[in-house]
């Protein structure tokens, strides 16, 4: 399994449009088969700052997800609202270990 914490800092005025972006990424990522969970967090201290974390069963789960119209999608229409670069963290799952805790 593979796990994936991105930040994503939004300019203020694109927050809504955002959100309203990144749902729709979030319901089509769900039904990937290599996609156990999709999460999408907003900081309470500052409503432009997100949280991304997403767990797959591989890295080739990762590939194919990169490789799907809803996240080329999303990808090219948040881009320009982001306050900065995306930061994506990769870490391993310690506990759960079994993708049936997922």
């Amino acid at each position: 399994m593979v796990v994936y914490c991105v930040s994503v800092q939004v300019k203020p005025p694109h927050v809504q449009d955002f959100r309203k972006a990144t749902k729709e990424n979030h319901l089509e990522t769900l039904k990937e088969m290599g996609n156990l969970r999709f999460d999408v967090l907003q900081s309470e201290e500052d409503p432009a700052n997100f949280m991304l974390y997403e767990v797959y069963r591989s890295d080739a789960a990762v590939i194919e997800h990169k490789e799907t119209q809803h996240y080329k999608t999303w990808r090219e229409t948040v881009a320009p609202w982001m306050a900065r670069d995306r930061q994506g963290t990769k870490f391993s799952p310690l506990y759960p270990k079994s993708e049936e805790s997922w």
